[in-house]
């Protein structure tokens, strides 16, 4: 059984089919009164009106689509819960595309679906900065860990925190750390490993450089077995799944952690609490990011192109100490303050 019609809502409401499309699509040429009744109407018949057709005279589809680069991934699972919980609030639906970690894959994705939304969300793009400002010039756009000159985005603080993340490793007597480097076309990963090198730089901390890994479980066996390599008492993973991966393949090469070997992660998704060892980890209000990042695009969607300010927003992130940290054998953790 089909619902309600435009043209049962018109008829009874008593005025022209033409006076309920505006009063939906452009409610400032309908009189505040013929408006409020044919709204009442409307509800009381269970009256929705076509978004498709909404669109046709509003240029609106009251959608927006979440590009994230791979659907599988944990981390994206707080930050796409943010940005459905804002958008559904503002009445917009929110449309979820896979990019597979693939930028040709993303790109051809954003031009499947360019007609059908009124903005993007991409999280974690592997498009080169080019193409990214060339869409973004066209789209509203907003991006989520990744910045681009010019393009407005959300990014977790991360400077401070790998600082944080070291100065925690050096506490505790590690002189040298590994970083198993996330995709190489990871904006973030170049941005993390920048912050990492700085901070073992300034606490008289070695710190190498493997990879680029995949990040993912299953590749944590062959970054695991670089990173013993390396002779590092500490490594630090692109992610948190990597960071798991490495630490099963730990566990099987008869290596201790937090004894022989540290390890930390990025991003504080729910496993990392689950894993043996517990693992240390970086994370941040991910919700708030994908809130966020829904709001600077509504706000975007009513703003002239030439006139929407290309925001950069920082939520702080929290350093999350657990087992897989600790003082490497032979070693004493420094002690932390003056003297007493």
């Amino acid at each position: 059984m089909s619902g309600p019609t435009i043209y049962d809502v018109a008829r009874s409401a008593g005025v022209a089919t033409s006076t309920v499309s505006r009063a939906f699509t452009n409610p400032a040429r309908v009189g505040e009164a013929t408006r409020t009744r044919v709204l009442e109407v409307a509800r009381e018949l269970g009256y929705e009106p076509n978004p498709h057709a909404r669109a046709l005279t509003s240029n609106r589809t009251q959608t927006v689509a979440m590009v994230v680069s791979d659907i599988t991934n944990p981390h994206f699972f707080e930050l796409i819960r943010g940005a459905e919980m804002r958008a559904k609030a503002a009445e917009y639906t929110l449309v979820l595309v896979n990019a597979e970690e693939s930028p040709r894959i993303e790109q051809e994705q954003i031009r499947r679906v360019a007609r059908s939304v009124d903005g993007f969300l991409l999280a974690a793009s592997r498009q080169p900065d080019a193409d990214l400002a060339e869409l973004a010039a066209s789209r509203p756009v907003v991006l989520i860990n990744r910045q681009v000159r010019g393009v407005p985005s959300v990014v977790v603080e991360h400077s401070e925190g790998c600082r944080q993340m070291v100065a925690h490793l050096a506490s505790l007597g590690h002189t040298s750390l590994v970083y198993l480097a996330g995709p190489r076309n990871s904006w973030m990963a170049g941005s993390r490993w920048a912050a990492i090198r700085a901070a073992a730089t300034e606490l008289g901390v070695t710190a190498h450089r493997s990879g680029p890994y995949a990040p993912t479980v299953s590749s944590g066996g062959a970054a695991a077995d670089a990173a013993i390599g390396t002779g590092a008492s500490a490594i630090i993973a692109h992610n948190d799944l990597l960071a798991i991966g490495v630490l099963r393949r730990l566990a099987q090469r008869s290596v201790r952690v937090p004894d022989d070997v540290s390890v930390v992660g990025f991003d504080d998704i729910f496993a990392a609490d689950l894993c043996t060892p517990a693992l240390t980890t970086l994370g941040g209000p991910h919700e708030q990011v994908g809130r966020a990042a829904v709001e600077i695009l509504l706000d975007s969607l009513t703003t002239r192109q030439d006139r929407r300010p290309a925001l950069h927003v920082a939520p702080p992130s929290q350093l999350v100490i657990r087992d897989s940290t600790g003082t490497p054998l032979g070693a004493a953790p420094q002690r932390q303050g003056g003297a007493g």
